[in-house]
């Protein structure tokens, strides 16, 4: 088993940061790749942005350029720095872990989740 714990959500105005981290423990944090989702209200969850075991990350168009992903296998992390942050952006954030090479953009390719961390963007 696998456990996953989200921080570093907030409130935050327009064209603003936030970095988001995840911990998680349980299992060998190498073998997993790790991605970042969210979910708005009335709205599916969506891919934001992966990265592997390595270090490939990928993106989804909404956010690159602003996101970036980086992991730290010695501390069991991943994190998810957010720049120019704009109103659509905001929404409740997870950290996945998937074993294997599925596709990392799908929410079903992922094994666990993390609970959520609340990001509000003001306009």
């Amino acid at each position: 088993q696998v456990q996953l714990v989200e921080s570093g959500g907030g409130l935050v105005q327009t064209g603003g940061s936030l970095r988001l981290s995840c911990a998680v423990s349980g299992r060998t944090f190498s073998n997993y790749a790790m991605g970042w989702f969210r979910q708005a209200p009335g709205k599916e969850r969506e891919f934001v942005a992966s990265i592997t075991w390595n270090g490939g990350t990928y993106y989804a168009d909404s956010v690159k350029g602003r996101f970036d992903i980086s992991r730290d296998n010695a501390r069991n992390t991943v994190s998810l720095q957010m720049n120019s942050l704009k109103p659509e952006d905001t929404a409740v954030y997870y950290c996945a872990a998937r074993r294997g090479g599925a596709a990392y953009y799908r929410v079903a390719s992922y094994n666990y989740w993390g609970q959520g961390t609340q990001v509000t963007v003001s306009s």
